[in-house]
């Protein structure tokens, strides 16, 4: 019968039991501790018991968070007492024979699910034979050679085999549900599955050598027949017509010239007739539906018959079925008018497409071209069910992660959803779900162009990095493969680093740091690299040098990176080969002010040639007073260090700070920036170099500065970060001179204009030059405090 999903609930947010899964299944040592001699074997901690019902469900999360079970997870449930299951459900898995037969000696279990479980054979068979008798469900994936591909283990065929002898090959007394992909004879079928009395649920799907069917003759329990891309079904018909119980019965193709049935109308009409209690029928990719349009009956029309544009389901018009598959039907049946079913499988209309691929979840080759019809339903009209569509999607591409086209025709469907005016109503554990699943689809084909391209679209649509913070080391992974060994100069790359960019602004140290230490900087430094062997400069070049710039934000480590990368020898090429470029000399710029933030980086910059250029670039008009404006801020730092520190003679300290000074004064005090702060406490630090006044020159401009254009945001930095009070010590100290003096008032009083309630004000503070740096920052939050 046709699966109903479950919706994607966008009222209910996730269960807590769901929380904690996905805790556990990222952090397994929280429940186990590893083999000291084979590091991937997990074994159970002490005194873990938990019930049946959450062992399930860890089983079915970590197949959902993208992990494969292979046998190291699996040991975790070899012993029933902590870890009981019923039913074992394994998809993409790589788990070998001896696991599996662990867990099944282990469990008494009664429902077993293998799909794609590659490395499994038949030597597992006799021991799931010895576990069957509470077995209810079975369902063994083609990609999965449990059962003996023959009934013969000699070369003589003419033998008895020993499963002949025994009467049985599966001693499972109480299966109700079968579901097999095999290529074998008619006899090895016969052999299976006559004994097998009690099923009311076979999927023969694909399976070849099946004959006529007559040994199903006995299945008086049968309810459920699906015969999916079956050959020869035609010479089957008496057969399944001889089983009554039918409810559903799938007779549907993928290839259209296996599904043309002789005289196709009195072939279904005989169906019909036979199978009174059938209730689903799916007749996708045949000729069964006819060609003609409906011919209505002369005279009264009897309860037994009525208008139908299938005329082999005219006896049913009055008693329609609760579903017909027709999708992929000759002559267009799903097109017509008059169908005597409730719901329909097709490709004409938003309904059809949704039900057909609720109906085809597990059918990778129909799915596909579902998935596309959905997708062109999203890009040149509308679906009224965002819902039904998302779910049937994501657990499309959950299912079927090594399909590459499906994740393709996922993907792309994705964009249109997420991009919709709907994006906005998703709550953050329905994003959730749609990031981890392309992140598992981009992970599983990341040398695919379309598929990169499609993801990192989608990933578009979403607020980075808040958004996808919880996937945060995935996706960094995932976008410095795009970045560097994808097509250079293509798409793909100019998007990925796009979004690798976005990731590094506005994150805190820790994640600053992961970048480094997944190799974004030594990534960034070959991109330029190349850009400069071939003298092109594009927006690629830009960005790197931009994500390099937010990488090293207060993160020392990534600057001695730089330097150790040979940054500055490039810094240098790029200034001497592409000087006219606005963006990209500010964006270098930015990155080096970085660098003279950490002190014991400093010495690296103390040459002649460094100096000599950044001095130079406090002239420079670029992209406003941003270059001039980071090249002092530059030489603040550098000389901040004091006087004995500055080891060259050429050229000399105090021209360069006077020239620093008069490129400080040029500029406007209103001037609207291209730069965001984080935290004032490097500038902060300039401010107390009282030895030398330029440093506090500038540090105090670029104070009075943001303050003065940005005063919601920064006016409430300078007060959290103890700047307020490092002001009044500078007014009260003799070395800075007036100018300095008149912008450090400007600052107080933008402040206490815009936050008075978070200000005590107290002008004794002014002597307070001997306070500590953490008792400065402590003085307004105790303020703060203090007013409730």
């Amino acid at each position: 019968m046709l699966a109903c999903p479950i919706l994607i609930n966008e009222e209910t947010p996730e269960a807590l039991s769901y929380i904690c899964l996905k805790y556990i299944c990222t952090c397994l040592d929280s429940i186990s501790y590893r083999d000291p001699v084979n590091p991937w074997m997990h074994h159970l901690l002490p005194g873990v018991i938990l019930p049946n019902e959450i062992c399930e469900r860890l089983l079915q999360v970590f197949q959902q968070e993208g992990n494969s079970v292979d046998d190291g997870f699996a040991n975790l449930f070899s012993d029933s007492r902590c870890m009981p299951l019923k039913r074992l459900k394994l998809r993409n898995s790589t788990l070998g024979n001896e696991a599996l037969k662990r867990l099944l000696g282990a469990h008494r279990l009664t429902e077993v699910d293998l799909q794609r479980c590659s490395r499994l054979t038949d030597q597992c068979f006799e021991t799931l034979n010895a576990t069957s008798d509470q077995l209810l469900s079975l369902s063994i994936g083609d990609d999965t050679g449990i059962f003996p591909k023959t009934l013969h283990s000699g070369s003589d065929a003419r033998m008895t085999s020993a499963y002949e002898a025994r009467g049985f090959m599966l001693r499972a007394p109480k299966l109700k549900r079968l579901s097999l992909r095999m290529q074998c004879e008619r006899k090895y079928f016969l052999t299976l599955l006559r004994p097998l009395r009690s099923l009311t649920h076979l999927d023969l799907s694909c399976c070849g050598g099946l004959g006529c069917l007559d040994y199903l003759d006995e299945m008086q329990c049968l309810m459920s027949l699906v015969l999916y891309n079956v050959q020869g079904v035609q010479s089957m018909i008496p057969a399944i017509c001889s089983i009554k119980s039918l409810r559903h019965l799938d007779i549907s193709q993928a290839n259209e010239k296996h599904g043309k049935f002789l005289d196709e109308n009195q072939a279904l009409l005989l169906l019909i007739q036979n199978l009174p209690n059938l209730e689903s029928l799916d007749i996708s990719g045949t000729n069964l539906a006819g060609t003609g349009a409906a011919v209505m009956h002369e005279g009264p029309v009897n309860s037994d018959s009525g208008v139908s544009d299938i005329p082999g389901l005219k006896s049913r018009a009055f008693r329609p079925l609760e579903f017909l598959g027709l999708y992929g039907t000759m002559h267009g049946a799903c097109h017509r008018h008059d169908i005597p079913a409730k719901r329909i499988s097709g490709d004409a209309n938003e309904q059809q497409i949704l039900t057909a691929a609720a109906a085809y979840l597990d059918r990778p080759e129909i799915l596909q071209k579902v998935l596309n019809d959905l997708y062109h339903l999203f890009r040149f009209e509308s679906c009224q069910d965002l819902n039904m569509a998302l779910t049937l999607v994501l657990g499309a591409m959950d299912r079927h992660r090594t399909e590459k086209h499906i994740q393709i025709s996922g993907s792309a469907t994705l964009f249109y959803i997420v991009k919709g005016k709907e994006k906005q109503v998703f709550v953050p554990h329905i994003k959730k779900r749609i990031v981890s699943t392309l992140l598992n689809a981009m992970s599983a084909h990341k040398d695919d162009d379309t598929m990169m391209r499609n993801g990192c679209l989608t990933l578009c649509q979403f607020k980075i990095p808040q958004d996808v913070l919880f996937e945060y080391q995935r996706l960094v992974e995932i976008l410095l493969h795009i970045v560097s060994d994808m097509e250079q100069e293509g798409f793909v790359q100019r998007i990925g680093i796009y979004l690798l960019n976005s990731l590094a602004c506005q994150v805190d140290g820790t994640q600053k740091q992961l970048l480094g230490d997944m190799g974004a900087m030594d990534k960034m430094l070959r991109i330029i690299e190349d850009r400069l062997q071939r003298r092109h400069c594009d927006d690629v070049l830009e960005v790197a040098w931009s994500t390099m710039w937010n990488v090293t934000d207060e993160t020392a480590v990534n600057c001695q990176r730089f330097l150790e990368g040979g940054g500055m020898d490039l810094f240098l090429r790029c200034l001497n080969t592409f000087h006219e470029k606005e963006e990209l000399l500010r964006n270098m710029m930015g990155l080096l002010g970085n660098v003279a933030e950490v002190k014991h980086l400093r010495p690296k910059l103390m040459t002649s040639e460094f100096v000599n250029v950044f001095a130079n670039l406090l002239d420079s008009n670029t992209d406003g007073i941003e270059v001039s404006y980071n090249a002092a801020g530059v030489l603040s730092h550098m000389a901040s260090d004091g006087a004995d520190k500055w080891t060259m003679t050429t050229p000399r300290r105090e021209d360069v700070l006077s020239r620093m000074v008069g490129a400080v004064e040029k500029w406007d005090l209103n001037t609207e920036r291209n730069i965001n702060y984080r935290s004032f406490e490097p500038i902060l630090h300039l401010v107390n170099v009282n030895h030398t006044p330029e440093c506090q020159h500038w540090a105090v401009w670029a104070l009075a500065n943001l303050t003065e254009v940005y005063e919601n945001k920064y006016c409430f930095l300078v007060i959290e970060e103890g700047g307020i009070q490092l002001l009044y010590a500078l007014l009260a100290h003799e070395a800075p001179y007036p100018r300095i003096k008149e912008l450090a008032t400007k600052v107080i009083d933008k402040c206490r204009e815009q936050f008075p309630e978070h200000l005590v004000f107290h002008q004794e503070m002014s002597s307070s030059v001997e306070c500590s740096r953490s008792e400065l920052v402590l003085m307004p939050v105790l303020a703060h405090m203090d007013q409730y």
